[in-house]
C-alpha cells in the first residue's frame, strides 16, 4: 500500500502511464485510438503543421500503428467523439450531457449571449441556410466583413456563437474547415440532454484530476474555478479537498524531499501501489518498444509537457516558440520534446518537407545532464524510423544534429542517397 512518500522517478512514471505514455505504446489501431482518446481525458486541435498536427502527433506517441484517418472516422463518422471548447480539443460524445451545462453559460450569460441578444435576425438566417440547405462551412454562408478573431463576416461570427453556445456542433471539416450542423442531426438521441449543475461539477472534477494523475492544491482550486466557471477561495478548494478525500474519493501522497501534498483519484491507487513495487501495471503493457528502447517526440501540445507542466515534473524548462518573434526563439518554431524512459532528455527542432519527402532536423539539443551512449543513440534511430514513416516521408536530413556521435548515427540509419 502507498502510505509512504513516492520517488520523483515514480511520480514521473504514474503521470506518464496515466497518460499512456509510459513504459511504451498499448493500443493499436482504430479502437485503440479511441481508447487512448478516452484515457488522455481530451486531446488539443491544432492546425499548425510545420511537422503534422499536434493533436496527431499526440496519438502517434500513443497507439503502435497510429493513422489520422482513424481519428477522423471516430469523430465525423462514428460520432464516438466531438471537438469544442475556445480551447478546442477532442472530448468523447458520452460527455455531451456535461459540455452542456457549459455551452448553457455561454448562451446566458458573457460576451456570446450579448451577442446573439444584438443579433437575433443575423442567427435566424443563418438557422435558415443550415435547415435549407444542410451541413455548412462558414465561407458557405454570405455575410458582412467583419473585423473578429472567430471569423471575417458576421455569418462566421454567428456560426461560431451558436456552436460554442451549443445549437450547432462540427459535422466535420473540409480541410481544415469547420463544418457546421444542428447539433440535434449530429448527436446521438440519448445524449441530447443537459446534466445538472452538481452532476456536471463531480464530473468534470474526477476528469481533471484523471487528466493530471497528480494534482496540488493550489492546481486543483484552480480546476475547481474553471469548472464552475467563477472565483473560488481557498478556503472553498481546501473543504472540497477534504469532502472529496473524507468520501474516499481521492487519496494524498507525497514526493520524497519535498513538503508539499499531492492528490490522485483513489481508483488509480493499485497503478501507484504496482509501480511502487516495482512493477508494471498489467494495463500498461506495451504492445511494442519502451521508451527506454525507442524515444517517442512529444506534441508542442502535449498535456504532461505543455504549459510549463514540464518544469515541474522533469525540470525540463520548455516552451513552444511558434508564436515568438523569430529573435526571441531559443530553439525553433517546432520544437518536441524528446522523451527517453521517464525523462525528457532534450528537444528537436524539425520540418517536414513534404514535396521532398524529407524529415529535416533543425537542431536537436540534450539537457546538460544528460550524456548520450550507444543505448540512447539506437533508441533515438528507432524513434526517428518510426516518426519517419508515419510521417510518409523517405529519410532524414540530419545536419542539425549537434552532436557528431548522434549525427553519424543518424546519418547511417536513416539518411538515405543524396
Amino acid at each position: 500500500m502507498t502510505n509512504k512518500p513516492i520517488s520523483p522517478s515514480i511520480q514521473r512514471r504514474f503521470v506518464l502511464g496515466r497518460q499512456g505514455l509510459w513504459p511504451g505504446r498499448r493500443w493499436s489501431g482504430k479502437e485503440g485510438t479511441a481508447e487512448a482518446l478516452r484515457t488522455v481525458e481530451a486531446v488539443q486541435i491544432d492546425p499548425v503543421s510545420v511537422v503534422d498536427q499536434s493533436h496527431d502527433i499526440v496519438l502517434w506517441g500513443r497507439v503502435l500503428d497510429y493513422q489520422p484517418a482513424y481519428l477522423r472516422a471516430l469523430a465525423y463518422e462514428d460520432r464516438q467523439f466531438f471537438d469544442y471548447g475556445g480551447a478546442l480539443y477532442f472530448y468523447p460524445m458520452a460527455e455531451l450531457p456535461y459540455w452542456r451545462v457549459a455551452m448553457e453559460r455561454h448562451k446566458k450569460n458573457g460576451r456570446w449571449h450579448e451577442f446573439m441578444s444584438a443579433n437575433t435576425a443575423l442567427l435566424d438566417q443563418v438557422r435558415a441556410e443550415l435547415h435549407d440547405r444542410g451541413p455548412l462551412r462558414s465561407r458557405d454562408v454570405q455575410g458582412k466583413k467583419v473585423n473578429a478573431y472567430r471569423s471575417g463576416k458576421d455569418t462566421g461570427v454567428a456560426m461560431y456563437a451558436m456552436w460554442i453556445s451549443g445549437e450547432l456542433m462540427i459535422y466535420g471539416r473540409f480541410g481544415r474547415e469547420r463544418i457546421y450542423d444542428f447539433m440535434e442531426n449530429i448527436a446521438p438521441q440519448h445524449l441530447q440532454y443537459t446534466a445538472g449543475a452538481g452532476e456536471a461539477e463531480t464530473y468534470f472534477l474526477r476528469k481533471a484530476l484523471a487528466q493530471r494523475g497528480l494534482t496540488d492544491g493550489r492546481t486543483f482550486r484552480s480546476v475547481l474555478k474553471n469548472v464552475r466557471g467563477g472565483a473560488v477561495d481557498l478556503k472553498e478548494a481546501q473543504n472540497k479537498l477534504h469532502d472529496m478525500a473524507a468520501a474516499g474519493e481521492i487519496e494524498p501522497v507525497q514526493i520524497d524531499g519535498r513538503k508539499e501534498t499531492l492528490y490522485y483519484l483513489a481508483q488509480d491507487r493499485p497503478l501507484l501501489d504496482a509501480l511502487v513495487n516495482g512493477e508494471t501495471p498489467p494495463a500498461w503493457q506495451p504492445l511494442g518498444p519502451t521508451t527506454q528502447e525507442e524515444v517517442t517526440f512529444l506534441s508542442p501540445l502535449e498535456y504532461v509537457s505543455a504549459r510549463r507542466r514540464a518544469l515541474k515534473l522533469f525540470d525540463f524548462d520548455y516552451i513552444w516558440e511558434i508564436y515568438k518573434p523569430l529573435k526571441k526563439r531559443v530553439y525553433g518554431p517546432y520544437t518536441m520534446p524528446i522523451l527517453y524512459g521517464d525523462h525528457l532528455v532534450g528537444r528537436m527542432d524539425a520540418r517536414h518537407d513534404r514535396q521532398q519527402r524529407i524529415l529535416v532536423i533543425n537542431g536537436l539539443w540534450l539537457e546538460g545532464w544528460f550524456e548520450p551512449d550507444d543505448a540512447f543513440a539506437n533508441a533515438l534511430t528507432r524513434g526517428l524510423s518510426r516518426f519517419v514513416t508515419y510521417l510518409g516521408a523517405e529519410r532524414v536530413h540530419s545536419s542539425g544534429i549537434g552532436s557528431d556521435f548522434l549525427r553519424e548515427r543518424v546519418r547511417l540509419a536513416l539518411e538515405g542517397p543524396g
